[in-house]
């Protein structure tokens, strides 16, 4: 059974910092691409970024330079750090993974490339 387990979330002011964690079990981790998404109240989910199996990352231009992904193999768990908050940065964040990403190509940015999903942590940015 898959899963996985985001935490870290929590209240920030803005400029502060904050971690995020999901850690995964049931995957073939190593293998899978793994992404962080996010969704505002009244909002559609909105793409973050993406640490490809090949530890690669590539980032939505709204976090890019202030967020980073990284991912530890022999933990199975994949990371979102993130620096220089803003209050427009208040979402629940979701993490998610691609088991399939070696057999077929999909769009990083779209949901639809994810077969599995966390429970999504809640981060809120104060100004």
């Amino acid at each position: 059974q898959v899963q996985l387990v985001e935490s870290g979330g929590g209240l920030v002011q803005a400029g502060g910092s904050l971690r995020l964690s999901c850690a995964t079990s049931g995957l073939t981790f190593s293998m899978d691409d793994m992404g962080w998404f996010r969704q505002a109240p009244g909002k559609e989910r909105e793409f973050v970024g993406i640490t490809w199996k090949s530890r690669d990352e590539y980032y939505a231009d709204s976090v890019k330079g202030r967020f980073t992904i990284s991912r530890d193999n022999a933990k199975n768990t994949v990371y979102l750090q993130m620096n220089s908050l803003k209050p427009e940065d208040t979402a629940v964040y979701y993490c998610a993974a691609d088991p399939y990403a070696s057999i077929r190509y999909a769009a990083p940015a779209s949901p639809n490339k994810y077969v599995h999903w966390g429970q999504g942590t809640q981060v809120t940015v104060s100004s």
